[in-house]
């Protein structure tokens, strides 16, 4: 919602800066609402980042940076519009679930927005728990949802 290029650009400089050095970054990609009904539209981009955090006080870098950014807790359950959604897809070839995290992301298979930006910067990333890379999740995925890389200004850093 909102500046939605603008929002990844600051998104992008606050991982810089508390997070860690951004190493890739895909294209941007807009798409549909997935799991909801919303008349916005999203725009997404997967970053690959170098960090000595790990993956728990890296989840609360990410959760104030959408904190900073606008992001307000819902007040129902499910998905909703909102200003950041920064989502930890990966954290080396660990296996993660806890109440708080779950690694790999458990639907990122399922997901082409996220899947579509991902392969662009790691085609050949293996997924830890379906032993699958990224390139094939992609090719395998059902989700029909319309994904298409955004055509506004160029928002790389």
């Amino acid at each position: 919602m909102g500046d939605r290029a603008g929002l990844l650009r600051q998104a992008r400089a606050q991982l810089s800066q508390y997070a860690g050095k951004i190493v890739r970054q895909s294209a941007l990609y807009e798409s549909e609402p997935w799991g909801f009904a919303s008349p916005c539209r999203f725009i997404n981009q997967a970053v690959e980042i170098e960090t000595a955090l790990l993956p728990l006080p890296l989840l609360s870098v990410t959760q104030q940076i959408e904190k900073n950014l606008g992001r307000e807790k819902p007040h129902g359950a499910g998905y909703s519009s909102r200003t950041m959604d920064i989502d930890i897809l990966f954290a080396g070839m660990e296996i993660i679930h806890t109440s708080r995290l779950v690694i790999p992301h458990p639907r990122l298979h399922e997901r082409r927005f996220a899947l579509l930006p991902l392969c662009e910067i790691l085609p050949d990333r293996e997924h830890p728990v379906l032993k699958k890379n990224i390139r094939t999740l992609l090719q395998e995925c059902s989700d029909a949802g319309d994904v298409a890389m955004w055509r506004g200004d160029d928002v790389r850093m």
